[in-house]
């Protein structure tokens, strides 16, 4: 990797909780030199401004949330299986998840459509992302008998999604990560009654 690919690297990386516990409008280039160490000049040596590395620090957690959700599906088998997968993931991680500022995605959401519009289409790509990668799992599981037919997968998917930054919301702003559990617990209640073929 070459210096200025390092350093761009270094910054992002340094910045990644910064921008997700204060918020991309919150967070100011002063704020970005002093947890780098590095001048006003070397950050905007790499990036042409502000914006740039917020879309940078976005792209860069909300890749690290997908690679660690794919990790925990690749282990298992059944597509009843890669659900509950994705759901135990969130069970498993809420602490880090919540010391790091919560969901990225969740995050940039809210701040993208009040006030950030050159960061909106990177949190819908995020968010397609996950519903395609979820919807195709039931899609999977329908194909192969394990899921019910006559629901629509895409909904589901979304419904998950749903329940999943709702209860991260919560439990992040009230400092009690029973209401993720208790979200967590009715996705796995409807993968059970609506989405497995129980017949």
């Amino acid at each position: 990797m070459a210096k200025a690919d390092r350093t761009r690297q270094f910054i992002i990386e340094k910045t990644a909780v910064l921008f997700n516990t204060k918020g991309y409008s919150g967070t100011s280039l002063s704020d970005i030199t002093s947890v780098t160490g590095l001048t006003k000049g070397s950050i905007y040596g790499n990036f042409a401004n502000k914006d740039e590395v917020a879309i940078a620090v976005y792209e860069y957690n909300s890749g690290m949330l997908s690679d660690k959700l794919d990790e925990a599906i690749s282990i298992t088998g059944s597509a009843a299986e890669k659900l509950i997968a994705a759901v135990n993931f969130y069970r498993d991680n809420w602490r880090a998840e919540f010391e790091g500022g919560g969901c990225p995605i969740l995050n940039a959401s809210v701040e993208a459509d009040d006030s950030l519009p050159f960061l909106r289409e990177k949190v819908r790509e995020s968010i397609r992302s996950w519903g395609l990668k979820l919807d195709k799992i039931i899609r999977e599981g329908q194909e192969c008998g394990e899921f019910k037919t006559d629901i629509v997968s895409r909904d589901y998917a979304y419904t998950i999604i749903t329940l999943v930054e709702g209860g991260i919301m919560l439990g992040k702003i009230t400092g009690d990560e029973k209401h993720l559990f208790l979200a967590l617990d009715r996705i796995l209640r409807i993968i059970k009654e609506d989405i497995i073929n129980n017949i």
